[in-house]
């Protein structure tokens, strides 16, 4: 259940406790969008952790923040992330209450700048690491 390729989203692999969202949180962001910032840690587990923050004032309809969080899953399940803790916090606001609560158009614009985010953060661990310079 916690080996890697795995596509569950089990408790083992959420961050629920506030004081793990806060020792990602104290992090600086790692990469940012027009509407969310993304803040990773490495951790010690076999497997990547994920933390959804969509704020009320940013997303004030509930049928909103649960799609956010719902595609934030999503990606996350099927992207292959190593070791490290995520957290996704909406930062802009994405409606409003008077206008509709999702639209394909946003639905899509959302999806596209979470695979932005959770692609880049691919690419950065599969990065070769610089070794460091022996002295002689």
């Amino acid at each position: 259940m916690t080996g890697e390729g795995s596509h569950d989203f089990a408790r083992a692999r959420r961050i629920v406790k506030t004081d793990e969202f806060s020792s990602v949180f104290r992090l600086r962001p790692t990469q940012k969008t027009a509407h969310f910032v993304l803040y990773t840690r490495p951790n010690d587990l076999p497997h990547a952790r994920l933390g959804v923050v969509a704020a009320k004032r940013f997303a004030p309809r509930a049928v909103t923040r649960n799609t956010i969080k719902r595609m934030t899953r999503e990606l996350f399940r099927t992207s292959s992330l190593a070791q490290v803790d995520c957290i996704v916090r909406l930062s802009r606001p994405v409606n409003t209450k008077d206008g509709p609560a999702t639209t394909r158009a946003l639905k899509a614009a959302l999806k596209v700048e979470l695979a932005r985010l959770f692609g880049s953060q691919q690419a950065l661990q599969q990065r070769p690491r610089p070794t460091p310079a022996s002295t002689p």
